[in-house]
């Protein structure tokens, strides 16, 4: 990082002002060059600075909140934010209140509240770490929350969000042995067979990453495929395909895959990934409607959905979004499953997967599939690792991110295996 962390911190600010006004999210900032202009030090550092805030934004607030009288601008408020997660992680309290109070002295609507930011952000350097662990565990944004504790409980919603507090290791997936992967990398093996590593550093210097022999995807991505049991010889479909882990997974099992997925350049990616891996894939950008080959042994539908599985990783979600477009997403996963059930041959198999966490986008879109097709039943495969607990009425399985929490949890994940009659 640059000396004073001025630029750093301005971008990190930034990147909040953007997620939580205008309902961007990270990854699109980032596509846009938001961290374009940084050094590369800066660049890491404003990146992880926004998404520690993210993550403890909850509990940053209750502690700014006996300091204020009333809720100050959004400008200053997140300078605030990023400022208690800096002071509570024990950086020197001098320059994070400087360079906050300028960001804060620089917007011309905000400079007469300088004093304020001073004034607080130097209570809070008093309280310090001790202060911040005292507080709670961040709670979800009601929007999501209301609907979490409605689906699986209070208790388990709290475990839920702690496991989203501590965020995510570094998953991936071996193309061959997974103990020789782990070893190399210093990981450990899951019951489920990927190899979870902790502080894993950047990902392109683990060993490994150049000679192809595994690929990133969380374990509970993972888990899908596997409901295929031995894929050898079959023709799969995997539809909606980026970024690419479940078409390399079924390669690597010796699948006969085409994949195929709407974004040209989310293509480009997976081909990209595939050819480091060395594994062979039909790949085709293609509207997932407007596909129409028929005659697949196996089709694997990662739907598009909220991804609310998935902050552990992507904190800036729930702040970036307030599930007014969901029920749009709802609608578009019952018309492709019912799209994918007439690609497949008779007595043919669809998996279908979403990472979220709302029974809305997982069991009852399997449940609505059965009422509209008589004769396609869910079958219950049980992979190796995962607990019977995971199988759901309807005969899918459930993944949250409190399972696992003393390996450090795993997304949230649905997925259930539809059989066409023959």
């Amino acid at each position: 990082m640059t000396q004073t962390g001025l630029p750093a911190r301005r971008t990190a600010h930034h990147l909040l002002m953007e997620i939580t006004q205008d309902g961007r999210l990270m990854a699109e900032l980032i596509a846009g060059g938001a961290l374009a202009r940084l050094e590369n030090d800066d660049r890491a550092r404003a990146q992880r600075l926004a998404t520690d805030t993210l993550r403890g934004l909850d509990r940053a607030d209750r502690m700014l909140k006996p300091y204020l009288k009333k809720a100050p601008p959004p400008h200053v408020m997140n300078a605030l934010r990023l400022g208690v997660i800096e002071l509570c992680a024990g950086e020197a309290a001098h320059g994070v209140v400087n360079a906050y109070v300028e960001i804060v002295a620089r917007n011309k609507r905000t400079q007469a509240m300088k004093g304020l930011t001073n004034a607080v952000l130097r209570k809070i350097a008093a309280e310090g770490p001790a202060g911040w662990t005292k507080r709670a565990i961040p709670l979800t944004p009601g929007w999501l929350r209301q609907p979490l504790v409605a689906a699986w409980g209070r208790d388990a919603v709290t475990g839920i969000e702690a496991a989203h507090f501590l965020g995510a290791p570094l998953d991936l997936t071996p193309k061959a042995d997974a103990n020789d992967v782990a070893k190399a990398v210093g990981g450990v093996v899951l019951p489920t067979g990927s190899v979870r590593v902790v502080n894993a550093g950047q990902v392109s210097a683990l060993p490994g990453f150049e000679t192809g022999d595994w690929w990133v995807q969380d374990a509970a991505a993972a888990l899908p495929v596997k409901l295929l049991g031995n894929a050898s010889g079959l023709k799969v479909l995997d539809l909606c395909a980026a970024p690419g882990g479940k078409a390399m997974q079924l390669a690597a099992l010796g699948a006969k895959v085409t994949a195929v997925d709407l974004s040209e350049r989310r293509m480009a990616r997976v081909t990209e990934n595939l050819t480091r891996v060395g594994l062979q894939v039909r790949t085709i950008v293609s509207d997932a409607f407007e596909f129409d080959e028929t005659g697949f042994d196996a089709i694997v539908l990662d739907a598009p959905c909220s991804a609310t599985g998935t902050i552990r990783r992507h904190p800036d979600l729930p702040y970036a979004k307030d599930g007014s477009e969901f029920g749009a997403l709802m609608d578009q996963q019952g018309a492709m499953i019912d799209h994918a059930l007439g690609l497949l041959k008779p007595g043919g198999r669809l998996v279908f997967c979403t990472c979220s966490l709302l029974p809305d986008e997982g069991e009852v879109q399997v449940e609505a599939a059965l009422s509209r097709h008589p004769g396609v039943t869910a079958e219950t495969p049980q992979p190796a690792g995962t607990d019977s607990a995971w199988a759901t009425p309807e005969g899918g399985l459930r993944l949250r991110p409190d399972y696992w929490a003393d390996q450090g949890g795993m997304d949230g994940f649905y997925m259930a295996v539809l059989r066409k009659p023959a």
